[in-house]
């Protein structure tokens, strides 16, 4: 069962709840209702990456656990908040980065696949202190706002450099 609840705050943080499995398709869908077509595919690899660690890994895919997941968009900036019920785990620190030396070593082996594609996918990814909850964030923008109105707006004298 889903069970999908819309909050009253400034910030339309939407919830959706549903017993640990790994048909995702139908949950993954809902997620991804609001947001860009172009980006779809991408963040379905990356939720379905999240949610199978919340549902596989964090509650061993118990059925009477649950995976809750708070979504949000604000201005051109989505963002998911995904908590499993499971004990969490100790989060690595290698994981966002691949190696740029040509090596043969497996630029996943400290973190694991399903973390290194989040980092990839994301442009912010948080764990709470225990590692059962993250915190997925992505911008649609290239720009940021006062950027894209200083572009619009600036003259020909104005100069912006990007560093």
């Amino acid at each position: 069962m889903v069970g999908v609840v819309t909050s009253s705050t400034r910030v339309k943080w939407d919830r959706l709840s549903f017993a640990s499995t790994l048909y995702l398709y139908p949950i993954i869908d809902t997620l991804l209702e609001q947001a860009p077509a172009a980006m779809r595919e991408e963040l379905r690899l990356g939720l379905q990456e999240a949610l199978v660690n919340a549902a596989k890994h964090g509650n061993s895919l118990d059925p009477s656990k649950h995976v809750s997941v708070q979504y949000a968009k604000v201005h051109d900036t989505y963002w998911w908040i995904i908590k499993d019920q499971g004990s969490g785990f100790e989060i690595p620190h290698e994981c966002q980065d691949c190696p740029d030396d040509g090596s043969d070593s497996d630029s996943t082996e400290d973190c694991g696949r399903g973390l290194f594609i989040l980092h990839q996918i994301f442009d912010q990814v948080h764990w709470s202190s225990r590692g059962n909850e993250v915190h997925l964030c992505k911008r649609f923008s290239r720009w940021p706002h006062w950027l894209t109105w200083w572009q619009e707006n600036g003259t020909e004298k104005d100069t912006v450099a990007i560093g």
